[in-house]
């Protein structure tokens, strides 16, 4: 994956579209104890999007490997949109939204936001932005609206 985003600083934060935050929402409660994943691109540095890809992970409630053929199409359909890479978001149905080990050793674009929803929070939302760079992790602010 390519992406056109440089990293933000870390005192930057980043704007997300409500309407999307809300379809990684559903999308994350629809799977049940199953982590979901995708890409997020974005029109001008703005995140427009949401490409769910399927979650082929031998073991979905613990992580996520997105399903390559999956993940070409969504790159594809961002292409067609005039779209950019903005973000890889996943999901963790019984861990906060802080990246896990895997997360950590599976981070191969460090110049792309990475997303994490968590559901173990009861009618709260817990969703958290990061850079990961080396296995570094670096918090992003997240606004939504």
């Amino acid at each position: 994956m390519t992406t056109g985003t440089t990293p933000r600083s870390r005192t930057t934060a980043i704007r997300l579209p409500r309407a999307l935050v809300n379809q990684l929402l559903n999308h994350a409660q629809l799977a049940g104890n199953a982590e979901v994943c995708g890409l997020i691109g974005s029109g001008g540095g703005i995140p427009e999007r949401c490409y769910p890809v399927a979650n082929i992970a031998a073991e979905p409630t613990t992580r996520y490997d997105m399903d390559p053929r999956g993940q070409i199409d969504a790159l594809r359909a961002m292409r067609e949109h005039g779209e950019e890479l903005f973000a890889i978001y996943h999901s963790h149905p019984t861990s906060p939204a802080v990246p896990s080990a895997i997360d950590r050793d599976a981070a191969n674009y460090p110049d792309t936001l990475y997303l994490i929803v968590s559901l173990v929070t009861k009618g709260v939302l817990d969703l958290r932005g990061y850079y990961i760079r080396d296995s570094a992790i670096l918090p992003v602010e997240l606004e939504i609206g």
